[in-house]
């Protein structure tokens, strides 16, 4: 990928005058102008299952028929390649030199920082700029080209890349995943401000690992407590878009390699993701 230094304005720097416009900018214009529909994935916390969903979300919209890109942002902790089971660097266009995301069956293109490194336990030690401008490649510089959906898996909390996302993909909206805890719905309550504070619409609140049936007596077993997401979104004024229930399955798929919403498996998670997904497509 090109050395871009890293700017969040639209001009300036690099020797442009104000009335010349920055080619990387003209080239995330053209990236984002292909693509109808764009999510962040959001957090208030580690832990909760946000890139787990944002895998399996974007997979079920794939499954579905639609053109769609998933993205990971989590620069620090990259997790999508492994979910989906990919291996290996990405590729450079010999044509253009952009880079090649990762193709999954016929509908869905992948791109994750773990897939530019050539050893997966490399940390990166990154600052605030340095992570801004590698975010702004991910658009300005993958051939993404016509996409439905566009899933960009953000890491959790309110930092550099969330807001490099918000101010880099515009007509950007975003999606928060919590669990119903306490804890979690605390921090949900900074994501939401996060997104009224820069102008970055909320989709709806998912709330994650929920109350499922306990596989021996079929009694509904509580991790956490129940409905705690849908009051947190009633009370900030943003929509519930349902529960899912905890499933081991669904952290063993995903550690294979293959998202439980890829198909073949069955149970109370998939129809509640099923619903899930159906209610997003729907307000969209």
């Amino acid at each position: 990928m090109h050395d871009h230094s890293a700017k969040t304005g639209g001009s300036g720097g690099g020797g442009n005058s104000p009335q010349e416009p920055n080619p990387q900018d003209q080239n995330i214009d053209n990236a984002l102008s292909k693509i109808k529909h764009k999510i962040i994935v959001m957090s208030g916390k580690g832990g909760v299952g946000k890139s787990s969903f944002a895998t399996n979300l974007a997979v079920s919209l794939a499954g579905k028929g639609f053109s769609t890109g998933l993205l990971d942002v989590d620069l620090h902790g990259p997790s999508i390649a492994g979910m989906m089971g990919l291996n290996g660097l990405l590729e450079v266009s010999q044509q253009d030199q952009r880079v090649v995301p990762k193709q999954v069956g016929d509908h869905l293109k992948v791109v994750s920082m773990q897939s530019l490194m050539k050893d997966p336990d490399q940390a990166v030690i990154w600052r605030g700029p340095a992570k801004t401008g590698v975010i702004r490649q991910f658009i300005a510089d993958v051939t993404w080209d016509d996409l439905d959906f566009l899933i960009v898996d953000s890491p959790p909390g309110t930092g550099d890349e969330p807001l490099s996302v918000a101010q880099t993909i515009t007509g950007a909206k975003a999606l928060i995943v919590t669990t119903p805890q306490d804890v979690a719905l605390a921090d949900v309550r900074k994501s939401i401000n996060f997104c009224r504070a820069v102008n970055l619409e909320v989709v709806g609140l998912v709330e994650n690992m929920g109350p499922f049936a306990c596989p021996c007596c079929g009694k509904t077993v509580e991790l956490f407590k129940s409905q705690g997401g849908r009051v947190t979104a009633e009370t900030m004024g943003i929509p519930f878009l349902g529960t899912l229930p905890f499933d081991p399955k669904v952290v063993k798929a995903c550690d294979e390699g293959a998202p439980i919403a890829a198909g073949g498996q069955d149970g109370d998670f998939v129809t509640a993701l099923e619903n899930v997904v159906q209610t997003i497509v729907g307000s969209l």
